[in-house]
């Protein structure tokens, strides 16, 4: 296991790379100039002048370079600074965003508690109501409970998130006024009632984000446990007298775990992206309406270096994924 894990983190470095550069060029060579939202009143040298301030009238390959640089040592180092108070990375440059004018590492760990409170938390809570509903259905199949559960699945995975948020901000803030309808990202938890608050105001949100992770995982959750229930491992532990508990939550249970490891594994990184309409809908100030709003400033760095992320995201919650497919069949072996 060992073994394959460093071969997969050396696959992984070429593959960041032609990623990376991918993305650069794609946003670098998309219509658009960061210079479209200033004045026409601005004197064209002065415009140029900004350009190169920017970094905007070097070569491609030189722009590259220092992204690449700045993006995966400078930034890193800076952040570990920042953390501990080392000093490694005192007086170096970084990727600035061209809308916040500050550092975007700086903005993205800004938005990150807000993505993670709502996002991070209704994904954990999505996937802690989603398994125990999967395993109930797949076991009870055809019962009462498995059709409601078939029916509110469809409805959570086939409603989008902007309907259902706005259904819930019209029918509990604007009619009932239990829950506020905008997401207050300066509000400060001090004290028992500040909380209090915190909470209402993460319900709607979560319960939203929640419904659609559940409805998703759970479909995966309940095939997967039909596929291995009939299986012939399944009526050998049987015949030896294992209890039925055994038998479903030990063996079926751990077989059928393997394609939903994936599932979850890969909408980890979602997690980090955030939310982008539902955070749009109740204005929770994260990571998906960060990219909304650089995309809408034309913010290339700010984008290209979200993007990025997400795909280191990604590259390391597959592997995370491959190394628990091992943990959970031992019939796999990588060495």
């Amino acid at each position: 296991m060992l073994n394959y894990t460093i071969r997969r983190l050396l696959v992984a470095i070429p593959t960041l790379l032609l990623i990376s550069l991918v993305i650069f060029l794609l946003l670098e060579l998309a219509p658009g100039d960061p210079m479209a939202n200033v004045p026409l009143t601005v004197p064209p040298e002065v415009k140029q002048q900004m350009r190169e301030a920017l970094g905007l009238g070097e070569p491609l390959p030189i722009r590259f370079f220092k992204w690449m640089t700045q993006f995966f040592w400078i930034e890193p180092l800076n952040l570990i600074d920042n953390i501990f108070g080392t000093g490694f990375a005192e007086g170096e440059l970084r990727v600035i965003s061209w809308q916040w004018r500050s550092s975007v590492m700086d903005v993205v760990v800004q938005r990150l508690p807000q993505t993670l409170w709502v996002v991070g938390l209704s994904y954990v809570l999505g996937t802690l109501i989603a398994l125990p509903i999967g395993i109930i259905s797949a076991y009870k199949q055809y019962s009462l409970f498995d059709q409601l559960g078939t029916f509110v699945s469809m409805i959570g995975f086939s409603v989008p998130t902007f309907f259902t948020g706005v259904l819930l901000i019209v029918i509990f803030s604007v009619n009932l006024g239990w829950f506020p309808s905008i997401y207050d990202t300066t509000h400060v938890v001090s004290d028992w009632s500040s909380f209090v608050f915190q909470l209402k105001q993460m319900i709607m949100p979560v319960s939203v984000l929640a419904l659609y992770n559940a409805a998703q995982i759970s479909r995966f959750m309940r095939a997967s446990m039909l596929d291995n229930l009939n299986q012939d491992y399944v009526r050998t532990a049987r015949a030896k007298g294992l209890s039925e508990r055994v038998v479903v939550l030990v063996h079926v249970l751990r077989n059928s775990m393997i394609p939903v490891v994936t599932v979850i594994a890969l909408g980890v990184p979602q997690v980090f992206g955030g939310a982008i309409i539902t955070e749009q809908v109740f204005k929770v100030n994260g990571l998906g309406q960060m990219l909304i709003s650089a995309i809408q400033a034309n913010d290339l760095p700010t984008v290209q270096t979200l993007t990025v992320i997400f795909a280191v995201l990604i590259i390391v919650f597959n592997l995370i994924a491959d190394i628990l497919y091992g943990i959970l069949d031992p019939r796999i072996r990588y060495d």
